[in-house]
């Protein structure tokens, strides 16, 4: 795997803001831009040579039309009935690709846990509790970092929550 790792500047502009909000949250994770597109969590663990539950897929939903992120392990879908019922919301859908951008800034396939253009609520798969590491968008779908899922909490304030039923 190659990769480049450079100092903040060297990032793409949407990567340079994630990085500057892992770095007020305390957090010491590198931004790496790859070569290969890790625009799908099976394309991310694949270029990473990690298991692709590690993978903290970053899905932006709308519940009742209001932007929700789900950060869910890559090794399932979100069961949007169930996530429905538990929200007590009466549409839950995926938000097409021009809201995702509106309101992330970034691009599916790119979308990071922060650095959003507006503040999304955000759920966070209890799945990727199982991994030490995971592995999160940087900001495009050529850039990713390291965390651990209790930093992926903490960053985003997400709330701990069982996105699917396998």
């Amino acid at each position: 795997m190659t990769e480049r790792i450079g100092e903040n500047n060297e990032l793409p502009e949407r990567s340079q803001v994630v990085d500057q909000h892992l770095r007020a949250a305390g957090l010491n994770s590198v931004i790496r831009e790859l070569p290969e597109s890790t625009r799908t969590a099976l394309d991310a663990a694949s270029a990473l040579g990690c298991e692709v539950g590690a993978i903290a897929s970053s899905l932006v939903f709308l519940a009742d039309g209001e932007p929700l992120l789900v950060m869910t392990s890559g090794q399932h879908r979100v069961d949007t009935q169930m996530l429905a019922l538990s929200l007590g919301v009466r549409t839950f859908m995926m938000a097409p690709a021009r809201r995702v951008h509106e309101v992330t800034g970034q691009v599916i396939g790119g979308v990071a846990p922060v650095g959003h253009l507006t503040p999304l609520r955000t759920l966070v798969d209890v799945a990727l509790s199982d991994y030490d590491t995971i592995w999160a968008a940087g900001g495009t779908p050529h850039t990713i970092f390291a965390l651990t899922y209790l930093e992926l909490i903490r960053l985003t304030g997400g709330t701990p929550t069982t996105v699917a039923h396998d």
